[in-house]
């Protein structure tokens, strides 16, 4: 019996294609490097870790001061790094929740990198930044609060965004209670650019062997 193999590359070429092109758009919508501080219960602690850049183009300084790592979450208020006073410059123009819970948080007991924070303040929102922060420079640090809880502390599991612009690194965001950001479905994209590319390459092979 005498059958067609397939011999042309085209379906190999369009499935790569189609891998490409979901990469090409993953890159895409993760090119943000906002601002993230992700609050996490490790053990008997929570932890707040943060990371990216921040662009200070549409903001208004305010100020210099001192800030230590802590979080309010009645008043919308968390600060993640040293948990002891670091020099810091205040911002203000974003816009956001005003709150992230009902408790009244607390200090946190150890910290390290770069003291990042929104704060509000008589019904006026403020982004605080090492002094002297140069917009878009990456930003990381961490703090740990000792035998808390999300209860404890009353914060309320979910995200928290706060923006100052629709352009790259112009938004903090806080999620509380689960391990990273949302992607904003370049994932699914992913998936179903590469099951597109599959189902081509299929029907193609059962085209010519039935051929």
């Amino acid at each position: 019996m005498k059958t067609n193999r397939p011999t042309s590359t085209t379906p190999i070429r369009l499935l790569g294609l189609c891998v490409a092109a979901a990469g090409l758009l993953m890159l895409g919508s993760t090119a943000r490097a906002d601002y993230i501080v992700t609050l996490q219960q490790v053990g008997p602690n929570v932890v707040a870790t943060g990371s990216g850049a921040i662009d200070l183009t549409p903001l208004t300084f305010v100020g210099s001061e001192t800030a230590k790592a802590l979080l309010v979450p009645i008043d919308g208020v968390i600060n993640t790094g040293p948990a002891t006073d670091q020099p810091i410059d205040a911002y203000s123009g974003l816009l956001g929740p005003a709150a992230f819970g009902t408790g009244n948080g607390g200090v946190a007991n150890i910290g390290s990198g770069d003291i990042v924070g929104v704060h509000n303040f008589l019904f006026k929102l403020f982004l605080f930044v090492p002094q002297g922060y140069v917009s878009g420079t990456p930003l990381s640090d961490s703090s740990t609060y000792d035998n808390a809880t999300f209860a404890s502390l009353g914060v309320t599991p979910g995200t928290y965004e706060w923006t100052w612009g629709t352009g790259a690194n112009q938004n903090f965001t806080l999620q509380i209670g689960t391990s990273r950001v949302p992607d904003s479905g370049s994932t699914l994209v992913l998936l179903g650019a590469s099951l597109l590319g599959l189902f081509l390459v299929r029907d193609f092979f059962s085209n010519r062997l039935t051929s």
